[in-house]
């Protein structure tokens, strides 16, 4: 009997003390070197532990840095304040970038987006999108039950009182975080000096857009020919801005006869 319960025990015993001797040993091959710049990296990004980096944490990413793996400019969040620094502590150079933003690609509120039927289930875009594709008719267009805006560690997006999620310019860090999120893949970064966005997201067919929401892309293309700077393309029955291209002149916005091409 007591052999029966001795051996389980004494077998778990072992194998715990095993594994712990194996990871003691791998945790001292794998550590960064004393002497190495990580404290002083480490101290140089957020702290904020967001994971927009694509590391689970702060401290993995600085030891990504040390280690080559990562390059200085990693931390989006910091952006090129936070670049410089850890350029600076490595001695390296880095390529200033212009910061990017988060943007809705769509105007449809519950004034200007037809509704399929009431959803009264889980307060969830994942969960709602997985009921016949949601609520709106449109099928591409923003839900509203504000996933992004919990998901957000920054308390840069916002769903408003007509069911429509808004950026905070101000507050965006670029983590990317709603847009990985959004189960409508509606949301983008786009450089922060851009005034002037495609907002639809619908690759449609015209006639099925414009049945579903007053402010959606119909593919008309005169964004494209008005354009004088041939900073906008047309595919997949949508306009695409180059934002390399574009000079912000509002052409485009001007021309639009559904406003679907917004300022900003």
């Amino acid at each position: 009997m007591w052999e029966q319960l001795l051996l389980p025990v004494l077998s778990l015993g072992g194998m715990s003390l095993i594994f712990g001797v194996g990871l003691s040993v791998a945790s001292k091959k794998f550590m960064v070197e004393k002497g190495s710049n990580f404290d002083e990296i480490r101290e140089a990004l957020p702290g904020i532990n967001c994971g927009a980096c694509g590391y689970p944490g702060c401290d993995a990413l600085a030891e990504a840095i040390v280690e080559g793996k990562a390059a200085v400019d990693a931390c989006s969040v910091g952006g090129i304040k936070v670049a410089s620094n850890i350029a600076a502590i490595l001695g390296v150079e880095v390529k200033d970038k212009e910061k990017m933003v988060a943007r809705v690609l769509c105007q449809g509120d519950c004034d200007k987006a037809i509704e399929k039927y009431k959803y009264q289930g889980i307060k969830d875009c994942v969960a709602a999108s997985m009921v016949a594709d949601g609520h709106k008719a449109c099928k591409a267009s923003c839900i509203g039950l504000g996933t992004c805006e919990r998901a957000c560690p920054f308390d840069a997006i916002h769903v408003n009182e007509k069911g429509l999620a808004v950026v905070d310019r101000d507050k965006c860090t670029a983590c990317n975080i709603c847009v990985i999120k959004c189960p409508k893949n509606v949301i983008e970064l786009i450089p922060m000096s851009s005034q002037v966005q495609i907002a639809c997201n619908s690759n449609d067919r015209g006639r099925a857009v414009k049945s579903n929401c007053e402010v959606g892309c119909i593919g008309c293309q005169i964004c494209v020919k008005a354009c004088p700077f041939d900073a906008i393309g047309f595919e997949d029955n949508l306009a695409k801005i180059d934002y390399e291209k574009c000079t912000n002149c509002g052409v485009c916005v001007e021309k639009c006869p559904t406003k679907s091409i917004a300022m900003i």
